[in-house]
Order: structure tokens, then sequence, then C-alpha cells
């Protein structure tokens, strides 16, 4: 195995990646480059949408299979990039370019992983590729509509940015949409019934409230008003109040249980956008985990969502690069943490 060569291979793809902008839900162009590299492999390919994904020869229903996941899709460069966001440019040993941590050091080290084990009969369990569109936006057309056409999944890798430490929870997210309701009148006469007013119960509970439950990796489920819309004009009591609120749920909560008890204790009408995005957990004892830990690296649990929320089978966050530098202007990978990255997968995953 020339480690070099593979390194190279997988520099080379994410800086053609990089110069093709893949917004999330623009990800054409990005999925060709996969299909084209696929075939440039020698590996069969399907797409569905602009998700590619191949899966190893051999493969045998009696084995477990191994999915490796990342995503193609970016999102918008910030105002602040000094550098062109789609110039992949190299200094030392670092990789600029927008999607070049976050995930493209991820999918690329994936793909030559994956290269690297396809070829091995002797692996003891089947193997699935899959570059996943629209994943910055929880997309219905991302990895939620191809799951169903991939193999039975029994643990996942998704190559997120985590300083190759395994992530082995990650929060849920829902969106709670809150009305306050009240009655309009002049403000002049004292008339009506102030829906902010009416409001206010609800937000010193949603403030103060604490959920019992803590999770070792993920700590408590969290609430957060983000937005408040209520009034047309100074002389009007409002007769209605729009609050929005951020939920961010750990392992031990499912959404669905989080936004009933939210209704029992609010007065003012609830409504979730979405119970999708759940929380994930995988036990410490899984033989994926045990294996990362028999190489020293630390398990944790990561705050940001990813396409791990969608997947109903085990998993864990390990990619190349630092969340930190995700979203930011002037994003890079370091060359060195690519081939750190596909070594570490192959010793993770080999027997």
């Amino acid at each position: 195995m020339n480690m070099n060569t593979y390194t190279n291979d997988a520099v080379e793809l994410l800086k053609l990646l990089i110069a093709t902008p893949s917004i999330s839900r623009d990800e054409a162009k990005a999925a060709d480059i996969m299909e084209e590299t696929l075939a440039a492999y020698g590996m069969d390919s399907n797409r569905h949408k602009n998700n590619v994904w191949t899966i190893a020869p051999n493969y045998d229903e009696t084995k477990e299979t191994i999915l490796l996941n990342a995503h193609i899709d970016t999102v918008k460069p910030v105002k602040t990039w000094i550098r062109n966001p789609y110039c992949p440019c190299t200094e030392g040993d670092k990789l600029y370019g927008l999607g070049s941590n976050d995930c493209g050091g991820g999918l690329v080290s994936l793909l030559q992983v994956f290269r690297i084990l396809a070829e091995k009969e002797d692996r003891g369990y089947n193997l699935v590729y899959l570059a996943s569109a629209e994943e910055e936006v929880s997309g219905a057309e991302g990895i939620s509509s191809v799951l169903p056409m991939l193999p039975e999944i029994n643990v996942a890798i998704v190559g997120e940015p985590t300083g190759m430490q395994p992530a082995v929870a990650e929060k849920g997210l829902m969106v709670l949409d809150i009305t306050a309701h009240g009655k309009s009148g002049h403000a002049a006469r004292g008339e009506g019934v102030n829906a902010i007013y009416e409001a206010l119960d609800d937000l010193c509970w949603l403030r103060s409230y604490r959920f019992k439950r803590v999770s070792e990796f993920l700590g408590p489920t969290v609430m957060n008003v983000t937005v408040i819309n209520a009034g047309t004009q100074h002389n009007v009591v409002p007769d209605e109040c729009r609050i929005v609120v951020d939920v961010r749920t750990n392992e031990l909560y499912t959404n669905e249980e989080v936004y009933d008890f939210i209704c029992r204790h609010l007065h003012s009408d609830v409504k979730a956008r979405s119970f999708r995005l759940h929380s994930s957990g995988i036990s410490m004892e899984h033989p994926l985990v045990r294996r990362c830990l028999s190489h020293g690296m630390k398990p944790f649990g990561s705050p940001t969502l990813s396409d791990q929320a969608l997947m109903p089978f085990n998993s864990i966050k390990l990619g190349p690069g630092d969340s930190s530098r995700s979203h930011s202007a002037d994003e890079f990978i370091k060359i060195s943490e690519i081939e750190n990255a596909i070594r570490t997968y192959i010793e993770i995953l080999s027997a």
C-alpha cells in the first residue's frame, strides 16, 4: 500500500471539489465528479439525486455492513474570506478552500480507505461508501432519501472534522414555533389583552427549566429562545406574540418526548417544525468504539448536527480537520491530516 499515492489522489480530488461550487441543493456538478472518480477507480457507482454511493465487491448478506459517509455540499462562503473560496490554494501543509475542512477532508479520505479495503477479500464485513448531499440543510433529498436504497447498515463512520477523535454522541435539534394569543386594543386606553405579557410566564419557564437527564458526553438538553416577534405599531396592543425556540436534545430524550413535555408546561400554542433530527449515541462497548479506544482515541460528545441525526443505526463521527474551522473564512485542511486519517481509518477497520 503506497500511502503517498492515496494521499495525493485524495488531495487532487479535494482540489477539484473545492473548485466546483456545491452549495446545498446545488451539488449536481460535485456529484458528477464523484461519479467520474469512482469510474476512474474502476468502481461501479449508484446515484440518486446528488447522492453517490458504491458497494464493495463480494457482498455477503450474512456479514455486517459498515457505511463510510461524508457529504459533498457546503455552506455559502462568508463575506470575510480573504482568499477566493473556490480556488484551492496550498501553503505548506495547508490546503485552503470552501468545504476543505467541512467535509472535504473526510470525504476524500474515506474514499481512499474504501479503495484500499474493497480489494481485501478477507475483510469480514461488507463495505459501502456514500457521498451524500444536502447535509448542511438536513434536506429531504439528502441522505434520508437514499438510505432505503442501500443494503442494511449496521454501523457508520461519518467523516465530519473531529481531529480524528470519535464523537460517540451527537446532539439533536428541534425548532419550535410558539404563539401566545391576546386581544388587540388601543394602547392609550389600556384596552385589550397584551400577547407579549401573556407570553412572559412561558418565556420565564423556557429560560429557567433544566431537564433532569444529563448525558455523560453531551450534557443537558438545552432550550434557547432565539426569535421574538410581536406588535404592529406603538399604539396598538398586540394580539399575537410569536416565539422561536432552538432545542438541542441529548441522547437520553427523543424529540417527541421533549415536545410533549414542553406542551404540557406552556400556555401558548406550540408547534414543532420537525421531529426528524434526533440525537444519537453509541455504546462504549460497541466493537468499533472499542477499536478506537484501543488506539488511544478519546471519545467525546459533539454539539454540532450532522447526517448522524438521520441514521437509524449505530454511528460514530470521526474525521480529519477541526470543527472550529467549519463555516469560517479561509477554511483549510492540513494535508498531513488527510494522510493521518487514511492510516487511522485503515488501522481501526483492519482485523
